[in-house]
C-alpha cells in the first residue's frame, strides 16, 4: 500500500505573515519531521494563491485580508520546508479545496492501493475542504490528519474542525 502526504498550504502568509498565528508557527518542526518521513515522491504540496483582484472576490469579501497574492513573499511556501518539497508535486489552488488535487489522487487510487495523510494550514479552512472532498472523491480510500502538524484560525476552530472530520470518518491522529 502506498501512502501519500498531502502537505497543506504551509505558506509565509499563514504562519508567520497576513493571517499567521503562533499556533502555526509552532507546528512547522514538526510538518518537518513528517515531510522527512515520506518518500519525496509520495509528498504532494497545495498553494493557496490569489491574484491581485482577491478582495473583489467572493472569499476576498468575507475575509477582506490580503494573502497568497501569487509572486508574493507571503504566497512563497516557507523556504525550510520548501527545501523539502523540492520534488513534490505542487497544486495552486484559488479557493479552499482543489479539485485537480482530487481527481489526480483518485486517478492513482484507480491504478493502485493507497493511503492519505493530510498536514498543515488552516485546520478549520483547507485543511478540513481537501480532506472533505479527497473523502467525497474516493469514499474507500483510508485518510487521516495528523492533528499535531497542523493549525486552525483559532485553537477552538481547529478542535471543531477536527470534530467534523472524524465524523466524516477521517481518521484523526495526535489529537
Amino acid at each position: 500500500m502506498r501512502k501519500i502526504l498531502i502537505v497543506i498550504d504551509m505558506q509565509n502568509d499563514f504562519i508567520d505573515a497576513a493571517l499567521g498565528t503562533k499556533e502555526a508557527v509552532k507546528i512547522v518542526d514538526a510538518v518537518k519531521e513528517k515531510i522527512r518521513s515520506y518518500p519525496a515522491e509520495d509528498v504532494i504540496a497545495t498553494m493557496d494563491t490569489h491574484g491581485e483582484n482577491y478582495m473583489e472576490t467572493q472569499e476576498g469579501k468575507y475575509l477582506p485580508v490580503p494573502h497568497c497574492i501569487k509572486g508574493s513573499n507571503g504566497w512563497q511556501i516557507r523556504s525550510d520546508i520548501a527545501e523539502l518539497l523540492s520534488d513534490a508535486k505542487i497544486y495552486e489552488k484559488p479557493t479552499f479545496g482543489s479539485t485537480a488535487l482530487a481527481a489526480d489522487l483518485k486517478a492513482i487510487s484507480e491504478k493502485e492501493e493507497i493511503e492519505l495523510e493530510l498536514i498543515g494550514l488552516c485546520t478549520d479552512i483547507c485543511v478540513v475542504s481537501n480532506a472533505l472532498l479527497l473523502k467525497a472523491a474516493m469514499p474507500e480510500v483510508k485518510i487521516s490528519v495528523d492533528a499535531g502538524c497542523c493549525a486552525g484560525v483559532t485553537p477552538e476552530k481547529h478542535l471543531a474542525a477536527l470534530e467534523t472530520m472524524r465524523s466524516c470518518q477521517v481518521q484523526v491522529t495526535n489529537g
